[in-house]
């Protein structure tokens, strides 16, 4: 498949587009800055900013999209939360349906919001509700626990009830296992380390 990345450029994102990658798909990397990218076999580096008006963003024709991309606490409204629709918006203007977006634990669920995490939350909870109620997207919600830079363990599991963490490398393999998983369409998935492997747990669904 042809896949585009929004925010290829992060930490998810580049583990995500190594993951794609490694699964023979063809990837559209889209970030501001995506220098990182130049002569990665299997990868298109694309700038865009999200910055910028729906009008004056473009993307090529893709089969399915990812949006990964997060200002870290710094711009939530601005790449968060309207970032997200606009990258919905994108997608939908090239004729693409698949569409995956990493989001946060329990985001669409406040009242088991953390505190620390609350305007993060907001910002995601609304991308979240967008996506599945302004859209005609195919879409899949991925929502992981905190995100620790811990090595890759393999193992996940879906539908927690309490917090947690995720080693990034699990998420991005996870983000990448749904592309291919028409039984997690239309669905929002909590997600923390576990005991099941990553296939088996999507497949499960």
């Amino acid at each position: 498949m042809k896949v585009l990345v929004f925010g290829a450029s992060g930490r998810v994102g580049q583990a995500l587009v190594q993951q794609l990658v490694a699964a023979g798909h063809e990837v559209v990397a889209a970030a501001r800055h995506p220098e990182v990218f130049a002569d990665q076999a299997g990868v298109t580096p694309l700038v865009l900013d999200l910055h910028e008006s729906i009008e004056q963003l473009s993307v090529p024709a893709v089969d399915a999209a990812y949006f990964v991309a997060g200002s870290r606490g710094k711009e939530l409204l601005q790449i968060d939360a309207y970032g997200a629709v606009k990258a919905m918006a994108l997608t939908e203007k090239v004729g693409a349906k698949r569409f995956i977006m990493l989001s946060s634990l329990f985001a669409t669920v406040p009242e088991k919001w953390s505190v620390g995490l609350t305007n993060y939350n907001i910002a995601k909870f609304f991308a979240d509700h967008w996506l599945m109620e302004h859209t005609q997207l195919d879409y899949t919600i991925l929502q992981p626990g905190a995100l620790t830079e811990a090595p890759a363990t393999g193992q996940i599991q879906f539908n927690v009830t309490a917090g947690g963490a995720n080693p990034i490398p699990d998420v991005a393999a996870t983000l990448a296992a749904l592309l291919t998983a028409p039984n997690t369409s239309g669905k929002v998935l909590t997600m923390l380390s576990g005991t099941t492997p990553i296939a088996d747990a999507v497949a499960a669904i």
